[in-house]
């Protein structure tokens, strides 16, 4: 009888009630295919393979990363509570060492889910990646966190909840974002001026295989990770770079995703995208599950694999190596551009313009930060959208000093509301939140 090399978990959550529509690539059938595989191939009847059932987040859970606008109510559904809550579970299990590792097959996805959230972007209503970790930080004081995501596409919501974090390494290996949405996520994105260094980028061209991918995850991520000595590494298990999938152009299988699985060993693997909904996901499922639970994958393969057809060119490989060789220049220069940046003034300022494709509304967003030497300071974030709603948003983060909480707290209480339909405070210092309105 199989047995695993530790207690792996699992959640299941295909969310029938939530699809962009009935025939969108983002709908139930991604996870009943690999539903059906699991239990065709009787992985639950492996020992030390355990099912876990989703509970639900709580609105407390996501005011504690986002500033929903005008309330969480009014941009999620049940569904969105019930993804989050699936990766809450695996997380809660995890920590409290009831299992090894786990894997939290969910939908709706999450990375695409910034700070603010005014609507749906990138199929992303709340970044449930972050609400896991935030939880698990208020719960069990967990510390520095990993996140590695290997989707196809840039997790830039990920990438600015944790923009200013840095207890928060953010690794992003995805294709190039000149040839795919969003169009962002290139090694010169780096972190703001208290967290340089500890966001990276790492864009691969189209048509990279295993090969490529493998390469990016010895040389870069295993190496950065190591220097970084996190306390939980989570994964972002995206599977659209499979050369199956409609909307991307990579050449990755399942058992490339296996074999990277097996390196990385993620305490959490969180399902983000992948709409090959029968060629790849049920493969790529089974192999990160048999990858996290120690077991052989070697036999792990799509019906139509052959790999010559796959492999990628020299002319990929030279590229991916050049990528590789600026990152980790961008990753030992985080520590001098962070003390650099402190001597630079109080504060730092960022404009941007934030489209949110799936429910087409148009955002403007100024944000201002306190460049703190005794913390990573505080932040305010004033946003517009097209469609005439202003809110401002305080955010007082976890190691706030004494001065940073306190100049957060009379800028919630002093900016005249007449301006704004809604003003938010986040403090993760004593976990409240407030609204004025």
């Amino acid at each position: 009888m199989l047995k695993t090399k530790g207690k792996t978990g699992l959640v299941f959550f295909p969310a029938f009630d939530w699809a962009i529509s009935p025939t969108h690539p983002e709908r139930e059938e991604r996870l009943l295919y690999t539903q059906d595989q699991v239990f065709e191939e009787g992985i639950l009847d492996i020992d030390g393979i355990i099912e876990f059932k989703p509970e639900l987040a709580t609105h407390e859970d996501i005011r504690r990363v986002h500033f929903c606008v005008p309330d969480v109510q009014n941009v999620i559904t049940e569904s969105h509570l019930i993804s989050a809550g699936g990766a809450k579970t695996i997380g809660i299990q995890v920590l409290e060492k009831n299992i090894e590792r786990g894997f939290a097959l969910v939908r709706p996805p999450g990375h695409h889910a910034m700070r603010v959230v005014h609507g749906a972007r990138g199929f992303c209503n709340i970044n449930i990646e972050a609400v896991m970790i935030e939880y698990l930080r208020k719960a069990y004081g967990i510390g520095r966190v990993a996140i590695v995501d290997t989707d196809c596409h840039h997790g830039d919501g990920t990438q600015d909840i944790y923009w200013h974090d840095p207890d928060t390494l953010y690794i992003s290996v995805h294709q190039d974002g000149r040839t795919l949405y969003p169009g962002s996520g290139f090694p010169f994105e780096m972190g703001g001026p208290t967290a340089a260094g500890t966001t990276i980028n790492l864009p691969l061209p189209p048509r990279t295989s295993e090969e490529g991918f493998l390469y990016v995850l010895d040389n870069a991520i295993l190496p950065i990770i190591s220097e970084f000595k996190p306390d939980l590494v989570v994964n972002s298990a995206g599977q659209d770079n499979h050369y199956s999938d409609p909307i991307t152009n990579m050449n990755f299988s399942a058992h490339g995703y296996a074999e990277l699985t097996s390196r990385l060993r993620p305490h959490i693997a969180v399902l983000e995208g992948g709409y090959s909904i029968e060629g790849a996901l049920p493969y790529v499922n089974t192999g990160i599950i048999m990858a996290l639970a120690g077991l052989d994958y070697g036999n792990v393969h799509e019906p139509d694999y052959q790999p010559e057809k796959i492999r990628q060119g020299k002319d990929i490989t030279r590229h991916i190596e050049k990528v590789v060789a600026e990152v980790l220049r961008v990753w030992k220069e985080g520590p001098e551009v962070r003390e650099k940046n402190l001597r630079g003034g109080k504060f730092a300022h960022r404009d941007r313009n934030i489209f949110y494709d799936t429910d087409q509304i148009l955002e403007s967003q100024s944000e201002t930060i306190r460049v703190c030497p005794r913390c990573s300071g505080y932040l305010a974030i004033d946003s517009e959208t097209d469609g005439g709603r202003r809110i401002l948003a305080v955010h007082i983060p976890r190691n706030a000093c004494d001065e940073c909480r306190d100049e957060g707290y009379k800028l919630y209480d002093s900016t005249d509301i007449s301006r704004y339909n809604r003003i938010f405070l986040q403090d993760r210092l004593s976990d409240q939140y407030l609204t004025r309105s």
